[in-house]
């Protein structure tokens, strides 16, 4: 029997152009996300390059093309358990794990403000904290708050159940699995940044002023941990001075051997941050080769009259133990002269890595030597879309998204 319907899993930018685009042109799609909200990565960045505008425009967008389209039907903090079948026939078993808060929830926020127990805020990668009945973030879809039960005490606290009004907590909600009938499977479950604690000579982890690209997009962002303000993690002091390091670990047979592309452009586009708080800081990137290719030329040609860039591969980083203030170690490959600079603070350019390599798709498909999907997966009915099958911006990982949905339509209608 072939069905018409068709399985998304993720729900970043890939996963919700996938199935959007699937949707209007007609087809029946579920929309399987790992997490509480949808939006992905994208959710979590301040802006987009080159024109520097705010995500959420772009999100809010599709989320009410998803308010109003009645063949979308979404499944948040849910994973998939199994595949069954063949194209145009498959059988997947979706869990939901619990979120403890039915549909009667307003967000209104009364649960959060009598709940006692705090927990790390993982939307901003851990720099602030949350309570333990929480909205993901201030833009969260769907708009509701959820429970974190590894640190709610349960039913020996109950002070949130007490505190809403609409009857939206259920302390005893347990997980559900179901299983659905599909057609095709569009698998956009994204990236995941390179693991920075790897690279021991920069000192992330040891080095409180040593952050990532990630952390750099939510310092910036105005509901980020920070309110907006760019400042030292060590002390809270406004950074005269950043130092931009490429390819932290990427372009290296020791940690990724790819180039993930858009890092050049977003180091770029975060020196801009750092120049709109702080016209007279000192920014400066160290790089092996600049990536601004086709229309992002002219970008990179404006936003680097404005800094110090350096071509060389930063050795080591070390750390003043009295201030916090940084040491880059760096040979300038134009000059030969070995460099030794003091910053406030360094971010690490950190490459994107296929969450496929932490959770495979539980069926046989093909992936490349660096865990991406391989274009011809090799696995009829089942389609990649967007980071998990090579580094992408925003813009080519739409169009690769609204592609796999093309696929996945035509693998409905052809069997």
């Amino acid at each position: 029997m072939a069905h018409k319907s068709i399985l998304v899993v993720g729900g970043g930018v890939s996963g919700l152009t996938a199935a959007i685009e699937a949707s209007e042109a007609g087809s029946e799609v579920y929309l399987v996300e790992q997490k509480s909200y949808l939006g992905g990565k994208v959710a979590q960045i301040y802006e987009y390059f080159p024109k520097l505008c705010p995500p959420n425009c772009g999100l809010e967008i599709n989320f009410k093309r998803i308010k109003q389209n009645p063949k979308i039907s979404i499944f948040t903090l849910s994973e998939i358990e199994k595949i069954e079948g063949k194209e145009g026939d498959f059988t997947v078993t979706v869990k939901t794990n619990s979120s403890h808060v039915n549909q009667n929830c307003t967000a209104c926020g009364k649960c959060a403000e009598a709940c006692p127990v705090e927990r790390a805020n993982e939307f901003n990668y851990g720099l602030d904290k949350t309570k333990a009945i929480y909205k993901a973030h201030e833009f969260a879809f769907p708009m509701k708050y959820v429970i974190d039960d590894k640190v709610c005490l349960g039913e020996e606290c109950g002070k949130c159940v007490s505190a809403c009004q609409y009857d939206a907590i259920e302390l005893d909600m347990a997980p559900k699995s179901i299983s659905l009938n599909v057609g095709a499977i569009v698998w956009a479950t994204g990236w995941e940044p390179y693991e920075a604690e790897k690279i021991s000579y920069y000192g992330y982890g040891q080095h409180q002023n040593v952050i990532t690209n990630v952390i750099m997009e939510r310092l910036a962002a105005p509901n980020g941990p920070t309110k907006g303000k760019i400042v030292r993690p060590s002390d809270g002091k406004a950074v005269e001075s950043v130092a931009f390091v490429q390819c932290a670990g990427s372009r290296d047979e020791n940690h990724l051997a790819y180039c993930s592309g858009v890092c050049c452009m977003a180091s770029l586009k975060q020196a801009t941050y750092v120049k709109e708080q702080n016209p007279n800081a000192l920014v400066s990137m160290f790089y092996i080769d600049v990536r601004a290719m086709g229309k992002h030329e002219e970008f990179y040609t404006k936003v680097k009259e404005n800094l110090t860039i350096i071509k060389g591969k930063v050795g080591e980083i070390t750390v003043d133990p009295l201030t916090n203030d940084l040491f880059v170690q760096v040979e300038n490959q134009e000059t030969g002269e070995f460099m030794k600079e003091k910053f406030d603070m360094v971010v690490l350019a950190t490459g994107m890595v296929p969450a496929t390599v932490g959770i495979k798709v539980p069926v046989e498909i093909t992936y490349d030597e660096d865990g991406f999907i391989a274009t011809d997966s090799q696995q009829p009915g089942i389609y990649g879309a967007g980071c998990v099958k090579k580094p992408m911006d925003v813009a080519s990982s739409v169009k690769d998204a609204t592609a796999a949905a093309l696929k996945a339509i035509q693998s409905t209608v052809r069997r």
